[in-house]
């Protein structure tokens, strides 16, 4: 079984990498957060770096519907050394996908086939995919499939949920199995959805043909020990010790780039709303976490959680 960590958009980034790589481990390869300007700002140019990459198996990730901004960025991309990139096509965001990217550019079928006809004649280097299954109904898969079986696409990461259904409901198991039968034998496959314990990857076993790959987001955000305890079939390999020196890497990385304090507990502040749920009774001490203004409140408020709350086993 391979194991992929999913781009999170502010929170998956080259510290937060690093920092996951050092203290857990057993991800086969990180998705970085999408790129989407082909100006590549200095925050996207950081997450390709290879100097902040360096003993990681990283594939940066592209967002976009314009050719020309494609290509442009892949050109830029390979000059660093990487042989494939990601088109996300699995973005919920409303924000994204209004204006025809992410999962909304499924919305648009006839366009979405022109661009990847012109993107694989012309993209320096390989191309996988992250999609969605559609936008409103598990019915437009079927002609998704059909537009996908003409190109030689690296690698096809399914969430098997409709753009409308965002995270929410029980992803369709049925379309990925779907996805198996039609597309299997001549496209490298990956399961996206849900996998946030041991008991749901043996649960999603039993509903679907076992993958070769599993990619992982949110799980892993919750409870950084997830790979261990799937890879060992256990839910005991989380300790305070690991998960406070894995805080403190990734507080200190950020605090010493960024241009004061706010920045540095933005980011925090995020990793927080996900790494929070490894503790029990953690909801009150994460309100302060919140609430914090500065590194004084901001460091109180995460040594009174790790001192009152224990992780959830």
């Amino acid at each position: 079984m391979k194991y992929y960590l999913a781009p999170m958009e502010g929170i998956t980034t080259y510290i937060y990498r690093n920092a996951y790589n050092h203290y857990f481990g057993g991800i086969d390869k990180y998705f970085t957060p999408f790129i989407a300007s082909k100006k590549m700002n200095r925050r996207e140019m950081n997450e390709i770096l290879p100097e902040h990459n360096e003993g990681i198996n990283v594939v940066p990730q592209i967002l976009t519907n314009r050719t020309d901004e494609f290509l442009q960025i892949t050109n830029k991309i390979s000059e660093y050394g990487y042989t494939t990139v990601n088109l996300n096509l699995g973005c919920p965001s409303g924000t994204v996908t209004a204006r025809k990217r992410g999962a909304g550019f499924l919305s648009v079928p006839d366009e979405l086939d022109h661009f990847l006809y012109e993107i694989f004649d012309k993209s320096p280097l390989k191309i996988s995919i992250k999609t969605r299954i559609g936008i409103e109904d598990v019915n437009e898969w079927e002609g998704i499939m059909q537009i996908y079986k003409k190109y030689p696409i690296e690698e096809l990461i399914i969430h098997p949920r409709l753009q409308k259904e965002l995270y929410k409901f029980t992803p369709h198991k049925d379309a990925y199995m779907a996805a198996v039968n039609e597309l299997g034998t001549s496209i490298p496959l990956c399961y996206n959805g849900d996998i946030v314990s041991v008991k749901s990857l043996d649960d999603l076993y039993t509903t679907i043909e076992m993958p070769d790959c599993i990619m992982i987001g949110r799980g892993i955000l919750k409870r950084p020990s997830l790979i261990s305890e799937l890879n060992n079939n256990s839910k005991n390999l989380l300790s305070k010790e690991k998960i406070r020196a894995f805080h403190d890497e990734i507080f200190e990385n950020y605090s010493s780039i960024m241009d004061g304090e706010s920045p540095t507990l933005f980011k925090m502040k995020d990793l927080w709303t996900y790494l929070s749920e490894s503790f029990t009774e953690s909801d009150k001490f994460l309100k302060k976490i919140r609430k914090a203004n500065n590194y004084s409140d901001y460091k109180i408020a995460v040594n009174s959680l790790f001192r009152e709350c224990n992780i959830i086993v």
